[in-house]
């Protein structure tokens, strides 16, 4: 289907302007001098001729249906131009005009008009509101562009024409290539993951960058992406990650962008590298673009300044890379061929004075080490240094052996011809090392992406007739939100335990139920009304007598009283006072784009004090699950630390397993949590203190 849009035979621009300032004047120019082959139909009633090519009334006058069509006309003329393609039969519409969704009330339903015709006569559209689409291979420039870029082997994907012209300047500086460049616009039909998908197949793309503001549908998103983000490196920059960027957002293009942590979980299950700068978008980029995937994550540094080299030796242990050891024989061949003076372990130091043999000599030898898996040559222009030679010799030496190579030629004036010669060997430069060092480690991440895991087909055995009965008398009582004992009851139906407990509606009976229980016990307040007992006062620990228990039934009423006035009591719940290695909690959100968000972390106050949490998107797997308790800083307290035992982690991967399962079975639980959720030691399980469920309100 795309053929149409990256390779068509034929074009017609419906706008063309034979004013040069006009962007139908632009557009038409780009495809000509960009060198399309096909037929070009400029359209515009009150032309006859535009650039030197006849000019046509409109679509129904040409002399034969287009592939592509091309629109640039007023906003209200546009609905009418895409009907007209329609009818000819024209199968794909790029529309460059502004005015829809992205304006306001009245360009949101021009946009929706647009959509229904779109799918009346199956043309598919890209756009509105943006820049245009790029194919340098098909020597096609249907955009307003200031530039026909370089061919390469970059796609960018961005949902800002802003950004692409920003970025075409800087690239044509840099002489940095593109296989395709792509504004989305307001993907009105023609999704970010569907262009994604397609540029993946493209044979002329190696790497596929992506600036995003939101997506068009999240789930569709995970579904396409993950199938090929294995396959070809995907780097996404996603802006509106604060509260004051998703404004922006909103009121830029019309996207709505989903909670921050959703998009991070949405990336981490597609196999989507995440940067946070458009500095690390293009850093990532040339390395993925020029050089061979790296097969490990052991680094060796080839230098000619020992300052640097630290640096880089400290970048690498920070991004949890290892800096390579050589091997005896590596080492006894750098020292014969290097002056005594010279260092032959990793960091290898060639001296200030190194000639270009030298330094291709030390960055041969250590690519031919087996222990190597990639290397950055620094080089900082010393008086004797001779930087353009040297930029040639490790372009021959990276050739040779096949090892991942970057350089760092530090400086700028001197260094100009040095920069171009590395291009020519397609190494990629890093003013400093630090940025090659964080190139690295997204590579060896995407090498380290396994094929994506399936959600596991087997499901615990629960009792969900149980669940189901707890969650509808909720809903057809008119409320949304679970009391405690309420939500165990869910829980418990998927597999939880929840301590031994007992709902007392007076002193003398929240007295029996801890003699029954045994002391100490917990009292909590029992209110559909309050769900942040701690803070209405309404929880009582270590009650280990009659007096105290008496005592705590009365107080938490009336804390809770004074916390709520029109608070529903149900009385005060006495439970079975839980012990064991760990707070921890498992929680949900479910979010608009792409479903329920699950969260792990350590519970009870932390998770509001520390922040120790991570996320992932249901439905997860087991190895998913493995990775939210190893993704956590806490994830020691949970192996075991200094004195104390580890805890029980598969107990809590199962724990996530049955939530996640509880979710897909449940798609109204908008949220819930469990928290404090204790684990205990290996082998002991887990226990349920806190239990919270909330329902999609009807």
């Amino acid at each position: 289907m795309f053929k149409k849009f990256f390779s068509p035979e034929s074009i017609a621009l419906i706008g063309a302007s034979r004013e040069p300032h006009k962007l139908g004047y632009r557009i038409l120019e780009n495809l000509i001098l960009g060198g399309f082959k096909g037929n070009l139909y400029p359209v515009n009633p009150k032309a006859n001729e535009v650039l030197d090519l006849p000019c046509y009334k409109n679509v129904s006058s040409l002399p034969k249906t287009p592939d592509l069509a091309v629109i640039v006309v007023p906003a209200k003329l546009a609905l009418d131009a895409v009907e007209e393609c329609g009818k000819q039969g024209t199968k794909a519409a790029v529309i460059i005009t502004a005015g829809f969704k992205e304006s306001n009330a009245e360009g949101k339903e021009r946009e929706e008009k647009l959509y229904t015709i779109s799918q009346k006569y199956g043309i598919r559209i890209i756009g509105p509101n943006c820049l245009g689409i790029t194919d340098t291979y098909q020597n096609l420039n249907a955009s307003f562009a200031p530039y026909m870029p370089h061919k390469g082997p970059i796609a960018f994907i961005s949902q800002s024409g802003a950004i692409i012209s920003a970025v075409l300047d800087w690239a044509k500086n840099e002489k940095l290539g593109f296989s395709r460049i792509i504004s989305l616009g307001n993907m009105v039909d023609v999704s970010e993951s569907e262009v994604i998908e397609d540029c993946a197949s493209d044979p002329h793309t190696k790497v596929i960058l992506l600036y995003m503001e939101g997506v068009k549908d999240g789930r569709d998103f995970i579904s396409r992406v993950s199938k090929v983000a294995r396959k070809k490196p995907i780097i996404a920059l996603k802006a509106g990650m604060t509260a004051a960027g998703s404004r922006a957002v909103s009121s830029h293009t019309g996207s709505l962008a989903g909670m921050s942590q959703a998009y991070q979980a949405a990336f981490k299950k597609s196999g989507v590298l995440q940067v946070e700068t458009m500095e690390e978008l293009f850093d990532i980029s040339m390395l993925f673009a020029c050089q061979p995937i790296l097969q490990g994550n052991r680094i060796a540094i080839v230098t000619n300044a020992g300052g640097p080299s630290v640096l880089a030796t400290d970048m690498i242990e920070k991004e949890g890379l290892v800096a390579a050891e050589l091997l005896k024989k590596t080492e006894k061949n750098l020292a014969a061929g290097l002056p005594p003076a010279a260092n032959i372990h990793n960091p290898v130091d060639v001296l200030g004075d190194a000639s270009e043999k030298e330094y291709g000599f030390a960055v041969e030898t250590v690519a031919q080490d087996p222990g190597v898996d990639g290397i950055i040559a620094i080089l900082t222009p010393q008086v004797v240094t001779p930087v353009n030679e040297t930029a040639r010799e490790i372009g021959k030496a990276a050739k040779q052996k096949g090892k991942t190579v970057m350089a760092s030629f530090m400086g700028g004036a001197s260094l100009m011809q040095a920069y171009d010669l590395l291009r020519e060997e397609k190494i990629p430069n890093y003013p400093f090392p630090e940025r090659g060092i964080r190139a690295f480690r997204a590579m060896v991440d995407f090498s380290n992406l396994s094929t994506a895991e399936k959600p596991s087909s087997k499901a615990f055995p629960v009792k969900k007739a149980l669940a189901q009965a707890a969650i509808e008398k909720v809903e057809k009582s008119g409320r949304n939100i679970l009391t405690d004992f309420e939500a165990r009851e869910v829980f418990e139906a998927y597999g939880f335990r929840a301590p031994r407990r007992t709902l007392a509606k007076s002193a003398e009976e929240a007295i029996a139920a801890a003699e029954s229980i045994y002391y100490p016990v917990v009292a909590k307040i029992a209110s559909p009304d309050i769900l942040h007992k701690t803070e209405a006062g309404g929880v009582q620990v270590g009650i280990s007598n009659a007096s105290e228990m008496k005592k705590a039934f009365e107080k938490i009423v009336s804390s809770a009283k004074a916390y709520k006035k029109n608070a529903i009591i149900e009385g005060v719940e006495v439970q079975e006072m839980v012990t064991g290695i760990q707070e921890t909690i498992i929680g949900v959100k479910k979010d608009p784009q792409f479903g329920h968000l699950l969260m792990f972390g350590l519970g009870g106050i932390f998770v509001e004090l520390l922040g120790d949490v991570t996320f992932r998107i249901v439905p997860i797997g087991a190895k998913e699950a493995e990775g939210m308790l190893n993704d956590i800083k806490g994830a020691k307290l949970l192996q075991g630390y200094r004195k104390t035992p580890a805890a029980d982690t598969e107990a809590l991967t199962e724990a996530i397993l049955r939530v996640s399962q509880l979710c897909m079975d449940f798609p109204s639980i908008e949220e819930l949590d469990l928290n404090p959720l204790i684990v205990k030691k290996r082998g002991k399980g887990l226990v349920m203190v806190d239990a919270r469920i909330i329902l999609a309100e009807k």
